[in-house]
């Protein structure tokens, strides 16, 4: 088991290389960063950080069921998404008489349950659009099937399924396993026509797990808040076997004052459909084979080896990610900025590749 390789801290590349400035659009962080409301939501929090938070996190189920019309005994909540999808493998999975299908390249989190529980991996390609084989996932399960992964955008490709698509894969699923349909770049692509909804799928009573996070369109990335819709069955196996204070109180206040905010959350869609626009165009300029994104970053192909180009860039004072952690070499994931940062990483671009 290899450990997560997360993109290279800005302070590290300017120690590194003694460079001023550095523009980091490696790990598909908001550049807009949170709600004013959220900030002021922390600083109130911060004075009684010396209690427990609310373990049940009463407070910000209300808040997300007042805002998708859901019930509380179908939420799920932890410190991050990536909390969740660990929480659920361990219930789910108990060693080689279980399997876990996964798409390749995709979250590479999803592969740590299997790895952690001596449970079977199966990865499946994904298509020639870089996005995920549904019909090949579904010939991949077996009766031992027990959880399937769906990211929905894609990542590291940004790519999407629709819902058609998606029912007919959960029609085929073996009896007993779920799909779970990871949505963490979900507001980037919600009123995409035929974008499928987790909760209204779980709400049809088909056996979907739906994981969102406050990490990307809130710009909570920093205190970890994720949550998820699920059967009560499943909720209350995961709350038997998380930690009792796994969210804390900051981020549950953030959580509650960025839901309230939807002037913020539609600037940062707008401004990241703007972003993708600028960096897809100049990629294409540059030689480079853009996949159409629905969330926040833009995944390439340049056609030569990514590695001297991320390091090409890394001296320019860019930092992305290269395609190499993703088994796709040639490739390199970029995440949008702000439009200055995103000028400056396109002029790093012309420079290493033009």
């Amino acid at each position: 088991m290899q450990p997560y390789s997360p993109g290279k801290p800005i302070d590290e590349v300017k120690r590194e290389l003694g460079l001023e400035t550095v523009v980091k659009l490696a790990s598909n962080e908001n550049p807009f960063g949170p709600s004013p409301k959220a900030i002021e939501a922390v600083r109130l929090a911060a004075e009684n950080m010396h209690l427990y938070p609310d373990a049940s996190g009463f407070e910000v189920k209300r808040a997300l069921c007042d805002k998708f019309r859901c019930k509380q005994e179908n939420l799920l909540l932890g410190n991050g998404s990536d909390e969740l999808i660990h929480l659920l493998e361990m219930a789910f999975l108990g060693g080689p008489e279980d399997e876990i299908v996964v798409g390749d390249p995709s979250f590479i989190r999803y592969d740590a349950g299997a790895q952690l529980t001596g449970a079977n991996l199966v990865k499946v390609p994904l298509d020639t659009n870089y996005a995920h084989d549904l019909p090949a996932m579904v010939r991949a399960c077996t009766e031992k099937t027990r959880l399937v992964f769906v990211a929905n955008p894609n990542n590291p490709t940004g790519t999407l399924v629709r819902e058609p698509e998606i029912r007919a894969l959960v029609a085929d699923l073996p009896e007993g396993a779920f799909l779970v349909l990871d949505e963490a770049y979900y507001e980037f692509a919600e009123g995409e026509p035929g974008y499928p909804s987790s909760l209204a799928l779980l709400m049809d009573g088909l056996p979907v797990i739906g994981l969102r996070t406050f990490s990307k369109t809130y710009g909570l990335a920093g205190i970890r808040l994720g949550y998820g819709f699920a059967a009560a069955e499943v909720v209350d196996i995961v709350d038997r076997i998380r930690e009792p204070f796994n969210v804390n109180s900051l981020a549950q206040a953030a959580a509650i004052a960025a839901l309230e905010d939807t002037a913020h959350l539609a600037q940062t869609v707008a401004s990241n459909r703007a972003g993708l626009d600028r960096l897809s165009s100049a990629l294409l300029e540059l030689g480079a084979t853009p996949v159409a994104s629905f969330a926040n970053f833009v995944f390439a192909d340049l056609g030569r080896p990514a590695r001297p180009v991320f390091e090409a860039l890394l001296r320019r004072g860019v930092i992305v990610r290269s395609g190499e952690v993703f088994g796709t070499p040639t490739c390199v994931r970029i995440s949008v900025g702000t439009p200055d940062e995103m000028e400056t990483c396109v002029a790093a671009l012309r420079a290493v590749l033009g």
